[in-house]
C-alpha cells in the first residue's frame, strides 16, 4: 500500500498490556453453516450461532480511542449474543505498528483482528515499518470522530482565539502533544492547523504519546499547552472538570459537547475528521472473514451499538470487505503526501 506520493489524493479528512497470555492459533473462527458460508463483504440473513473464539488486539495503549473502541465493540457483540467472550488485549509500541507486525505474522489465524485507524496508516512511514496495511485483510471501518484542541482546567488559555495567538506569536514554546506517533491523526491535527492559521508546521513543538491513556495525565498536568485528538476520549474528564475542551474540528457543534465551538466557527477555516476500523491477519479464508464481517454488521445494525456511538459522540462510518479496503488505499496515498510535505518521509 506504498502509494507513490504525488497520486491521487484521497479524501482523507472530510479526517495494561493484557496479564493473560494470547492463545493464538492458526484455526479459524468458529460458526454455523449459515454464517460461514456468507460472503465477506455483507453479512448473512439466517440465524447464525454466535461466534467464538474472537480476539482483538488494540495496537497502543489502555484508555485511548482504540482501546475505548475496541472494548465497546467487544461489549456490544456479547450482550446481544452476537458472539461469545472477545479478548480484547493491548499491544503497544511505536505508534501501532508493533502490534501490526503482530497481526501480519499470524497470517491465517483467523479468531484475530486489529483495532487500527488513521495513526496506523501514517505511522507505517514515519516508523518504517515493515509490515503494512496492504498485507493485512480488510475487515469493516467503524467509525468516525471529530478532533478536538483541549487543555487542562487551569490552563492560561481559556478559548482558542487566545491559544492560537500565542501559538502564532511563538510556536516553539506553545509545546502540543497528540495520543499518536508523527503520521497519525494527533500529529495530523495539529500540524494541519498550525498551516491553517499561518504557521510553519516544521516550526510546531510536537509531543508523541503512546494513546490517550498517556497523554490525558501530560494533559491534566500541564506538562504540554494543548493536546489534539479525538474528543470522545476526553468526555469523561470534561464532565469531572479536569479538562476544557476549546474547539472542536467538526463541521457543526458535537451532540455530546453542545457548548463547545468549532474552529470554524471561531473563524478558522478548518475541518479534521479521524475514523477507525478493524483489520485481520493476511491470508484468513474467506469464511473467518466473512464471521468477521458478520459479527460487525449485525453490531453495527443493533441498537446498542446505537446507543453507544451517541453516547460516544461517533459518526457512523461503516463499510466492510473490499469497499472498505479501497478506503484503506486512498487513505495511504493522500497520508504518503502529506507527510512528504513535512519532510517526514521522502
Amino acid at each position: 500500500m506504498r502509494a507513490h506520493p504525488t497520486a491521487r489524493k484521497a479524501s482523507l479528512l472530510t479526517a495494561g498490556i493484557a496479564t493473560a497470555a494470547l492463545t493464538l492459533s492458526a484455526c479459524g473462527a468458529t460458526a454455523d453453516d449459515t454464517n460461514t458460508n456468507a460472503g465477506a463483504s455483507g453479512a448473512t440473513g439466517g440465524s447464525a450461532a454466535p461466534a467464538s473464539g474472537l480476539q482483538i488486539m488494540v495496537p497502543n495503549s489502555p484508555g485511548g480511542g482504540y482501546d475505548t473502541t475496541a472494548r465497546t465493540v467487544a461489549k456490544v457483540m456479547e450482550t446481544e449474543q452476537i458472539t461469545g467472550t472477545v479478548q480484547v488485549f493491548n499491544l503497544p509500541g511505536a505508534g501501532g505498528t508493533v502490534g501490526l507486525q503482530r497481526t501480519v505474522n499470524e497470517k491465517g489465524n483467523g479468531k484475530l483482528a486489529m483495532q487500527m485507524g488513521l495513526g496506523v496508516v501514517g505511522a507505517a512511514y514515519t516508523q518504517k515499518s515493515q509490515a503494512t496495511l496492504n498485507d493485512t485483510t480488510p475487515i469493516a471501518k467503524l467509525i468516525e470522530e471529530a478532533g478536538a484542541i483541549v487543555v487542562s482546567k487551569d490552563s492560561p488559555y481559556k478559548d482558542i482565539t487566545s491559544l492560537i495567538d500565542a501559538w502564532k506569536k511563538d510556536p516553539s514554546k506553545v509545546n502540543v502533544g497528540g495520543g499518536s506517533s508523527p503520521g497519525g491523526p494527533d500529529h495530523l491535527l495539529p500540524m494541519r492547523l498550525a498551516k491553517a492559521v499561518g504557521i510553519e508546521p516544521k516550526s510546531v513543538s510536537f509531543i508523541s504519546y503512546d494513546g490517550g491513556g498517556e497523554l490525558l495525565p501530560a494533559i491534566i498536568g500541564n506538562k504540554i499547552a494543548f493536546g489534539a485528538s479525538g474528543f470522545g476520549e476526553f468526555l469523561d474528564q470534561v464532565k469531572a472538570g479536569q479538562v476544557k475542551v476549546l474547539a472542536v474540528t467538526s463541521e457543526e457543534r458535537i451532540e455530546a459537547l453542545p457548548d463547545v465551538p468549532t474552529l470554524k466557527e471561531s473563524g478558522v477555516d478548518f475541518l479534521f475528521t479521524n475514523w477507525r476500523g478493524i483489520v485481520a491477519p493476511p491470508e484468513i479464508s474467506d469464511a473467518d472473514q466473512a464471521v468477521w464481517v458478520d459479527a460487525l454488521t449485525k453490531m453495527h445494525d443493533s441498537q446498542a451499538w446505537k446507543d453507544e456511538m451517541k453516547k460516544r459522540g461517533w459518526t457512523d462510518a461503516f463499510v466492510t470487505g473490499d469497499e472498505f479496503g479501497t478506503f484503506l488505499k486512498e487513505q495511504d496515498t493522500a497520508v504518503a503526501e502529506i507527510l512528504t510535505s513535512l519532510g517526514l518521509v521522502s
